[in-house]
């Protein structure tokens, strides 16, 4: 009980510490703020607009380049001001304001084609649209007053955030690197459990699928976060050690991923000897808890967590590849104890970037490793491109995005009539619900729903209660401040706690300005769960758009990728010098569209099972991309962080038929040419000849061993160690490629 009490109050503490909270807080003061000055000057009759207007606008401030950031609330406020003054405009004609409606929902919604940050200016074009309904503005001159108090709020808000950026400049930096840092712990946890416990492999693997997926999405915010950043302001000392921090769990993630083992093998070489592999599990493990203590200590104050564990448990390791020789006997121990060597190294390389991490929070000059050249930063970030060319790409019913933007207009204006129809108080609050709740999704979007209903239903009952207590102004005037910064906080962590208290909010706010709050509470749950109810109708009724019809580019994405990642790999080993960022951008674009395949095949999963089609077929294509790619990863980490021996032509041979075989799945895909094989035979000689050189390796250990010289020399050791993993991987790889291609086959029959 005491350390479950513990863990809360630490949770509480990051939280109330960290950038969401304080995002939540800006945006009350910017929206209180006001309301208090203009009604201590006598012209509270223009607050409102103003407030607003900076709530409006809020929603496009998240983490990001600065540029970016203003931008996009300028296009937001014009935006929301150009929609209001239409909305106010056609309201007094009820068939203008439905066209009116129609239109701006289409072409509001068609906006989130051009990103995430776009997709939050379409939300507060579509929240201008119900704000504006909830108004009424007689006259033409009254309209332009309110239109201009909102652009002026959106401009409080900018100048506010800004400031509020300028105190706290790294916030937004510091969140994310502390939350990349836990799920990344997180994900070394996952893979320790993987090596162990066989029965449960499915479910973990698919665990680890989507903590990879969550870890690239932070990785592509942090390079615009750090890399746009110094581009911007140039180098600095604090700017640099984030970015330190940011370059070790790149390596991290990748190592991690290196290491994803032939199950299969390491299950027939150990056996019931799984007692060797607990040490091993336990040091990923205890590397996954360091990396959580360090990112707490990137948001509040501490001591660095003691290292001296590591010491023992790699001793531990040691003694585990003892035993197991002793157990097994050489030479057939070898392939077991150089497995077992080679995962030591990894988690060698694993703890040297977890303590890079702890010498920059240490702040230790001179840190060993390099600084990123500001050029060399480029060719990882990532442009979005804002031609008009990409919207007029998505007029096609193939669209998803066109499909939802067509859902989403239908279903506003089935709710806006049958609100006007039965004639709800406060009815655009069923708008508001379908435009909150509503995703391209139909798994996210029934999801959310449920969230919402619950939060909603939770915030009544507590709104009741506490109206029933007391009829206090004062009491609900602070609860209705608590209750906003806590909605703009949790919204993002938890929809259904951020339900909640906007539920909470809006019923002290009503209790304001209208005693009678049960009404207010009454209408909301009712308008809550008709607004939702629509919206998981309309995903499943109007233009669906079920995962496994988008599935083939995501896939196709993903095999291209991969196929460049190997030919990057292939460069490297012949020159780490001049091919480390070529190889580096390579792994970047790479696992970017496998965390895109990750997150389609979730979204896949939360499709009713009905829609859910030939879901083992594709969880299997999804299985042997992510396996093709932590193979090609295994050979790139090996080679980037080791005195590796001249590339053979053997290799390059294998890794050309490799090549070739991931461009002739890919081919079925996209209707291209078939690629080029090589001769079977020349393959299976060059197979023959890696082989040969680590047998040859072997028999020369072999007779070392016979002659007395039982210690091996760490050259002997690296070379045997280089020999079996690059001609083990080649010919997994060879096999993932080739099975790749029956089942991209079988993919292809099914959904064609």
């Amino acid at each position: 009980m005491q350390n479950k009490l513990k863990a809360y109050l630490k949770t509480t503490e990051l939280f109330l510490k960290g950038s969401s909270f304080y995002r939540g807080v800006v945006l009350t003061v910017a929206v209180i703020l006001p309301l208090i000055v203009f009604n201590a000057i006598d012209l509270f009759v223009f607050a409102p607009a103003i407030a607003l207007g900076t709530f409006l606008n809020a929603p496009s401030d998240v983490p990001g380049s600065l540029r970016r950031k203003i931008n996009g609330i300028f296009i937001s406020i014009a935006l929301t001001m150009l929609v209001t003054f239409i909305i106010l405009l056609t309201k007094p004609i009820f068939a203008l304001l439905v066209i009116a409606i129609t239109i701006l929902s289409f072409g509001i919604s068609l906006i989130s084609v051009y990103g995430f940050r776009a997709s939050l200016i379409s939300f507060s074009g579509l929240l201008a649209i119900v704000l504006a309904l909830a108004i009424d503005k007689p006259d033409i001159k009254s309209i332009a007053i309110h239109v201009s108090l909102l652009g002026l709020g959106g401009l409080w808000y900018l100048s506010f955030s800004l400031f509020a950026n300028w105190i706290f400049p790294k916030k937004d930096d510091d969140q994310l690197l502390s939350d990349t840092l836990q799920l990344t712990g997180q994900f070394l946890k996952v893979r320790a459990k993987l090596l162990v416990k066989p029965n449960k492999r499915e479910k973990f693997s698919k665990k680890a699928l989507i903590l990879q997926t969550q870890i690239s999405e932070k990785h592509e915010t942090l390079r615009e976060l750090l890399l746009e950043g110094r581009k911007r302001s140039g180098r600095s000392h604090s700017n640099e050690r984030r970015l330190l921090i940011f370059i070790s769990l790149v390596d991290i993630f990748e190592l991690a991923l290196a290491n994803s083992l032939d199950y299969s093998k390491i299950d027939s070489l150990f056996g019931l000897r799984k007692k060797h592999l607990n040490s091993f599990k336990k040091m990923n493990k205890e590397m996954g808890k360091h990396l959580i203590a360090l990112s707490e200590l990137l948001i509040k104050k501490g001591e660095l967590p003691n290292i001296e564990i590591f010491n023992d448990i790699y001793k531990e390791t040691d003694k585990a590849i003892l035993d197991y020789v002793a157990e097994i006997s050489l030479p057939k121990a070898r392939e077991g104890a150089i497995s077992l060597r080679n995962l030591q190294d990894y988690q060698k390389q694993l703890l040297q970037e977890v303590k890079a991490i702890r010498r920059v929070l240490t702040k230790v000059k001179n840190n060993s490793k390099a600084f990123l050249k500001t050029k060399e930063s480029v060719p990882f970030l990532t442009s979005q491109d804002y031609r008009f060319n990409i919207l007029l790409q998505h007029f096609s019913l193939k669209s998803p995005m066109l499909r939802h933007a067509l859902r989403l207009t239908i279903a506003i204006i089935f709710g806006f009539l049958l609100g006007s129809l039965l004639d709800l108080k406060n009815a655009y609050w069923i708008i508001l619900t379908i435009i909150v709740i509503m995703r391209p999704n139909y798994g996210l979007t029934k999801e959310r729903s449920k969230n919402r209903i619950i939060g909603t239903i939770i915030g009544a009952v507590i709104a009741t209660a506490i109206v029933l207590i007391t009829q206090n102004t004062i009491i609900y005037m602070v609860l209705a401040v608590i209750s906003l910064t806590f909605a703009f906080s949790l919204i993002q962590q938890s929809y259904k706690a951020g339900a909640a208290f906007i539920t909470l909010n809006i019923v002290f706010v009503y209790a304001l300005i209208d005693p009678n709050a049960f009404t207010v509470i009454q209408y909301r749950v009712i308008d809550t769960v008709l607004g939702a109810g629509i919206a998981v109708l309309a995903n499943y009724l109007l233009f669906p758009s079920w995962e496994y019809k988008n599935l083939d580019s995501v896939i196709l994405n993903v095999i291209t990728t991969n196929s460049d990642y190997l030919e990057a790999t292939k460069h490297l080993y012949h020159n780490k010098e001049e091919n480390s960022l070529e190889y580096k951008v390579s792994r970047k674009k790479a696992f970017l569209a496998m965390s895109n395949l990750n997150a389609a095949f979730q979204r896949l999963t939360q499709d009713p099972k009905s829609k859910q089609k030939e879901s083992a077929l594709i969880y299997d294509m999804v299985t042997l991309n992510h396996t093709i790619l932590s193979a090609i990863a295994s050979i790139g980490s090996y080679v980037l962080n080791h005195n590796t021996t001249p590339a053979s032509e053997e290799f390059d041979t294998i890794i050309k038929d490799i090549t070739s075989s991931l461009k002739h799945a890919a081919s079925k895909l996209g209707h291209n040419e078939t690629a080029h094989f090589s001769e079977e035979k020349e393959i299976h000689k060059a197979h023959e000849k890696l082989q040969k050189r680590y047998n040859n390796l072997s028999l020369k250990r072999d007779s070392d061993i016979e002659a007395g010289q039982t210690e091996i020399d760490n050259k002997t050791l690296l070379n045997l160690q280089e020999a079996h993993l690059i001609s083990n991987q080649l010919l997994w790889l060879k096999s993932l490629s080739v099975n790749l291609n029956n089942v991209t086959l079988k993919y292809k029959s099914v959904f064609n």
